[in-house]
């Protein structure tokens, strides 16, 4: 039986041993300059070809990454990073044109309607 594989660690993913490298990331900010909901999905605004030379590694990874639709959650998962630190770096590149940002529609403080019976349609699937 052959030994087990390490996990690639993503180039993001803050060494365990040091709590600097997301503080790093930000800039030591450790809330994102707009709020933005955990459940808020993000796209990719650049095309394939752009060229990446001048934005962080981290701006290029999410870039990427959400060339498919994802959640801000889903980011930070994936990523294997805080979902504070993707928050602010999601919203400075929101800022900068680099993803757009959905964020969910909030009636009077009460989540859609709509949503929350695609999630019980999808639970009740499971």
């Amino acid at each position: 039986m052959p030994p087990p594989q390490p996990q690639s660690q993503s180039p993001l993913s803050p060494d365990p041993a040091s709590p600097v490298r997301p503080y790093a990331v930000t800039g030591g900010r450790t809330a994102p300059r707009v709020k933005l909901a955990m459940e808020a999905l993000v796209s990719s605004a650049t095309a394939e070809q752009r060229e990446f030379s001048h934005i962080t590694p981290e701006y290029q990874a999410i870039s990427q990454l959400c060339r498919q639709v994802r959640s801000v959650a889903e980011v930070s998962a994936l990523l294997r990073i805080p979902l504070g630190v993707v928050r602010v770096l999601i919203a400075d590149m929101a800022a900068e044109g680099l993803v757009r940002v959905h964020q969910p529609q909030l009636d009077e403080g009460r989540p859609d309607v709509n949503l929350l019976e695609r999630v019980l349609s999808g639970l009740r699937r499971l």
